[in-house]
């Protein structure tokens, strides 16, 4: 297992001022994960799993935090006032050079710039650990997302298997 990565820490600042660090998610976390879904709606997890979470327990947030470094990278980003968790951006390997990418933001400050943000350093650890490309699945209707994806330069297209899926790749 390879040891934790701090070179990956960061203090952001989102444009509506609050201070954020982000940082590689930690074991310890798992403690946060209660409170941060249950501060989702309902549908907003929808978007992100493409279905409804029905299983809040230990095991289920464990299996988010307790990551190898070495095939994982998830950035947890918390209030810097509170400590409270804010979202959070995963990109797993896929084969050698390819990685999948997964995010999410507490429901109440969607729109307020850190989705980006997670995604930017996504995007960054992806190139430092020579990823080739970064994939994703995104629903449809989660129109938001896919705006960001095609922002930062993703190519959209659709899943054959599930129309209502829109497959999202960046080369890097």
């Amino acid at each position: 297992m390879a040891p934790y990565p701090k070179k990956w820490e960061r203090h952001l600042t989102l444009p509506d001022g609050t201070a954020v660090f982000a940082r590689p998610i930690r074991p310890e976390d798992e403690a946060l994960y209660g409170h941060f879904f249950a501060a989702e709606t309902a549908d907003d997890l929808r978007l992100r799993f493409f279905g409804p979470v029905k299983d809040r327990s230990a095991a289920f947030y464990s299996h988010f935090t307790h990551i190898d470094y070495a095939k994982v990278m998830a950035f947890i980003a918390l209030d810097e006032t509170s400590g409270e968790m804010l979202g959070v951006a995963r990109l797993h390997r896929t084969r050698g050079d390819s990685g999948e990418f997964a995010v999410i933001v507490r429901s109440d400050i969607k729109s307020h710039g850190l989705g980006w943000e997670l995604m930017q350093m996504i995007v960054a650890y992806g190139r430092a650990e020579g990823l080739r490309n970064i994939e994703g699945q995104v629903l449809r209707e989660n129109t938001a997302m896919l705006g960001m994806c095609r922002t930062l330069g993703f190519q959209i297209g659709v899943n054959r298997e599930e129309p209502s899926i829109c497959n999202v790749t960046l080369a890097l």
